[in-house]
């Protein structure tokens, strides 16, 4: 058969069988083939769009004619040049507003690097204070979990709000307490007993880029009604999912681009109220933020639009690229893709759970939902050899490299479901306190881990049927019957 003709007729019957509604999205088949041939062509097997969307071939040949076409200049004047490359940066804006059915009249986009500084932006500006909260999930980002150094060094209480569920959700009980004040945990800070609520801000993913877990978007509205400001990580959740803030008013949503859509990179977005961005206070000012500014007078005047949050000069040549992208998968349909990657992760996670070896033992070890309610199309999981004993992660990103599968292993700057997934609790976790371990082996020895991380497999828009059989397949061959080794040896713990 030729690879670049793969069709959902091809199809196992017994996957159909059970997800039927695969059938319905053999369009993304053709799309496929004619905007991402390069996958077939050589024989990739690509399997993380949670590290990082793939780009149509469309997407480029847009940005070629564009810039083969047109003449554009530092959005900061108002020469032709300038003005031509500012609309299309507007265009942008109002492309993304849309995109999410925010209303320009309550919401902005401020373009950044990557969902990272957008984060910053908020971290660094939000006027946290002693007596203000800082609550996040356990399950988050390490570019949310920094945002707790803003916190500490003013004197607010950073409050985690731990996994507490085998399939490592958070609860609601948990968030209400710890927005509520009641007993909690906590990372910093001194929590006095009988203090009163105060503003602050929450922050949680509305989709884990660990487990998949898709959050309640409803704690937005819980967490308003407690007094917080609320920023809801989207990074993860977008690329196969509606969001709606028109429904869902969260306060800040970091973006990134190329998670949906693959280009461009460098481009990323902090969508954000105007309310909430109103009460922040930026520590600097830079070129391109200021309306006026005084080096001998020692002031300045930032602008009152979010040009304010926008540092140097924007990256005016690859923001229009947006615009083109957001059209692109709204006409591929942002439902048709959910449909298809609900499909595949149900399937993946059905085959990967029959997996066993000749003795009878599981082959797998899946961490967070074992199904597909509340979940989205990111499966993190470890192979298990045939004592129960886990295959080093490092050992399979080695081998499957080799294959020819490009599937991402580690932690996924997520220590907290790191912490939740292989059941680390606080005292072990205090042996590491100001500790400089060499290696990560040594990191791995002191913690009592099997292995240093997990692996995960994650879906996007051109993802098929074949490449979930294509990975299960190798998965087979490769680790069935295999004893667990890492050069040569076995590793001390059982999982």
């Amino acid at each position: 058969m030729n690879k670049t003709s793969v069709q959902s007729a091809d199809a196992p019957a017994e996957f159909l069988a059970v997800y039927p509604d695969y059938a319905s999205t053999s369009s993304l088949d053709r799309i496929r083939k004619e905007q991402y041939s390069y996958l077939d062509q050589n024989g990739l097997v690509y399997l993380d769009y949670a590290g990082a969307g793939l780009a149509a071939t469309a997407q480029y040949r847009s940005h070629q004619d564009r810039l083969s076409e047109n003449c554009f200049g530092n959005p900061h004047s108002e020469n032709p040049t300038s003005r031509a490359a500012t609309e299309l940066v507007d265009q942008a804006r109002r492309a993304v507003l849309a995109h999410l059915n925010a209303s320009p009249d309550e919401y902005c986009a401020i373009f950044t690097a990557n969902a990272s500084s957008a984060c910053r932006i908020i971290g660094e500006a939000y006027p946290f204070a002693r007596g203000s909260h800082f609550v996040m999930t356990s399950d988050n980002h390490n570019s949310i979990i920094g945002m707790r150094e803003f916190a500490k060094a003013k004197r607010a209480e950073v409050v985690h709000v731990p996994i507490g569920t085998p399939d490592l959700r958070t609860t609601d009980e948990a968030v209400r307490a710890a927005l509520s004040n009641r007993t909690r945990p906590r990372f910093s800070g001194v929590y006095r007993k009988g203090e009163p609520g105060r503003r602050g801000l929450f922050a949680f993913p509305a989709q884990s880029n660990f487990t998949g877990v898709q959050h309640p978007l409803d704690w937005v509205e819980l967490a308003h009604r407690h007094g917080y400001d609320v920023l809801l990580d989207a990074a993860a959740y977008l690329p196969t999912n509606e969001l709606d803030l028109s429904v869902v008013r969260a306060d800040f949503v970091p973006i990134s681009w190329y998670k949906l859509f693959g280009y461009p990179t460098g481009v990323g977005c902090l969508v954000a109220r105007r309310e909430a961005l109103a009460r922040l206070r930026r520590p600097w000012f830079a070129g391109g933020t200021i309306a006026a500014v005084s080096v001998q007078g020692d002031w300045h005047m930032l602008t009152d639009d979010e040009s304010a949050y926008e540092d140097g000069t924007l990256n005016f040549l690859s923001i229009p690229d947006v615009t083109f992208g957001i059209g692109w998968l709204r006409e591929i349909g942002v439902d048709l893709v959910h449909r298809r990657v609900v499909c595949l992760t149900g399937w993946l996670l059905d085959r990967l759970r029959s997996l066993t070896h000749d003795n009878g033992a599981s082959m797998i070890k899946i961490y967070g939902p074992q199904d597909t309610v509340r979940r989205g199309g990111t499966v993190t999981f470890n192979f298990l050899d045939p004592d129960g004993i886990v295959v080093d992660e490092r050992l399979v990103a080695t081998e499957s490299a080799a294959a020819g599968f490009s599937i991402r292993t580690g932690c996924f700057c997520n220590p907290g479901a790191g912490e939740g997934a292989f059941d680390i609790q606080l005292p072990i976790l205090r042996r590491l306190f100001g500790a400089r371990l060499p290696t990560i082996d040594e990191y791995v020895t002191v913690l009592g881990l099997p292995s240093g991380g997990a692996i995960r497999v994650s879906f996007g828009t051109p993802s098929n049927i074949q490449d979930v059989e294509r990975f299960i397949g190798f998965a087979e061959d490769t680790y069935r019957n295999r004893p667990a080794t890492v050069d040569g040896l076995r590793p001390r713990e059982r999982c």
